[in-house]
């Protein structure tokens, strides 16, 4: 606000926060049968936008067979108890970035 005393002008700050990139890409991951499969991405910033899991084109959540974690930057995915079926691409998606192993 800028004020000369008859008169007064105010103007407002909006700022967009950038869109986070992933800049620690997924990696393969070869287990036994039975066993917890764990996939992690990094990413540029802490980010409010939806990120989001995928087996093949199936979207993940949390639940007693899939368990996803973010921590600050990380962003975790660990299969539990994996089975033949579990096998194929798994890819993880933030705003118009993703990563698949």
């Amino acid at each position: 606000t800028c004020d000369t005393g008859d008169q007064q002008s105010t103007a407002a700050v909006h700022l967009k926060a950038p869109a986070a990139a992933i800049v620690e890409m997924l990696r393969d991951v070869t287990t036994h049968e039975g066993e917890d499969a764990v996939f992690e991405c990094r990413l540029s910033r802490e980010t409010a936008q939806d990120a989001q899991w995928f087996l093949g084109d199936v979207p993940l959540q949390s639940n007693e067979m899939n368990e996803i974690r973010v921590q600050g930057t990380r962003h975790s995915l660990i299969l539990r108890k994996v089975t033949l079926e579990d096998c194929g691409s798994i890819s993880f998606k933030v705003g118009q970035h993703s990563s698949a192993a």
